[in-house]
């Protein structure tokens, strides 16, 4: 017996969901104290999530299939990286030099 292939928009709505959720967890479990606005955030893209299969409207914001545009994914990991005491600093930058040749 053959099966099915995975549904893609699926597979991306289960994980923005657990990752919304994973975030919440990590706050309570480490006590950290989100702002309103994280919170806020967190209660309305998983609603959005739940409820359309994705979290934005406009399709130039984030790639197809996709269930949280490239800035919704990034104040996600900064919430997650918060709760669990952590910062995402900026990566290291190349020095300015001359190029060979």
């Amino acid at each position: 017996m053959k099966r099915t292939p995975p549904d893609p928009k699926a597979q991306a709505k289960r994980a923005a969901l657990n990752a919304l959720r994973r975030a919440r967890r990590a706050a309570l479990k480490s006590a950290v104290k989100l702002s309103d606005w994280e919170g806020e955030f967190l209660g309305s893209v998983e609603q959005r999530v739940e409820t359309f299969g994705r979290a934005f409207a406009d399709p130039e914001k984030g790639a197809p299939g996709q269930a949280l545009s490239g800035l919704q994914n990034l104040k996600l990991k900064e919430i997650t990286a918060k709760a669990k005491g952590r910062t995402l600093g900026k990566p290291p930058r190349k020095p300015f030099g001359r190029r060979p040749g």
